[in-house]
């Protein structure tokens, strides 16, 4: 539910626009949930969920957490703790993402998911958010700064088409799960749509590495060169705590990289 902190608004304003219909109020609810606050579940107690706890409880949400332990087999996810909830952060582990996305689309609940290395699952659960008419919001990153460089990745990623090679680095902390990571996939899906050709990623897992992502194109000529490197999990806190604030209200199945700008 949203508890409205600012006064009531007329039916109509000075203009004559009816602020009473149903599509008014909608986009006023994104474009003012400032106004807001929400009431949040985090699943997933690790480094990116806990500072996504601490980036709504500074956007003025209400925020329950939940660790890994304390949601087992999704046990915790029952009618008497969702109730309430307006929508679920998940970030987990990908098989326990899978599960807690069934739980919460069979309660009805919004769901942003910052989980990755589920996505051959995308078709089910699909399915599944439109039958419910619930929204659900997933990326691979949802850092602003990521979102750009996949667009610059599929404006650079015809050079394959004029005799260059292209190669994916990346580099993530020894903890992270999956490699290669959802974000590296995301840029060589990118990268073949616009250069119609598959390249190499070579993963890293080592030591506190935040997230380091490189696209390297070569030819006998020269070398473009093009990298993000993630300096704090802030940027990937901040987004997913603004995806929920955009879902609010909103059915349908969203993929951040193409909602982002919305924000």
């Amino acid at each position: 539910m949203f508890h409205r902190r600012d006064a009531e608004v007329a039916d109509k304003d000075k203009s004559g626009l009816n602020i009473c219909d149903p599509d008014f109020l909608s986009g006023l609810c994104v474009s003012a949930v400032k106004g807001f606050s929400m009431n949040l579940l985090i699943l997933g107690r690790g480094k990116t969920g806990s500072l996504v706890a601490e980036v709504a409880h500074a956007r003025r949400h209400h925020v329950r957490v939940l660790s890994s332990a304390e949601n087992s087999s999704c046990q915790a996810l029952t009618a008497d703790t969702l109730a309430g909830i307006d929508a679920v952060i998940d970030f987990t582990t990908p098989a326990a993402a899978v599960a807690n996305a069934e739980a919460c689309i069979r309660a009805n609940k919004n769901l942003v998911v910052g989980t990755t290395g589920w996505y051959d699952q995308i078709p089910r659960l699909r399915e599944m958010v439109l039958s419910a008419k619930t929204g659900f919001l997933y990326g691979p990153n949802f850092s602003i700064g990521v979102n750009l460089f996949f667009e610059i990745a599929a404006t650079a990623g015809c050079a394959l088409k004029y005799d260059y090679s292209g190669q994916i680095f990346e580099r993530h902390h020894a903890q992270k799960k999956d490699a290669p990571s959802g974000t590296a996939l995301t840029i060589q899906k990118i990268v073949l749509d616009a250069g119609g050709q598959e390249v190499e990623i070579v993963s890293f897992r080592e030591g506190d590495a935040v997230g380091l992502h490189e696209l390297v194109f070569n030819s006998a000529g020269d070398r473009i060169y093009l990298c993000h490197d993630a300096k704090s999990r802030q940027g990937f806190a901040e987004g997913a705590v603004r995806a929920a604030e955009w879902l609010a209200g909103k059915t349908g199945f969203y993929e951040f990289r193409n909602v982002w700008r919305e924000l």
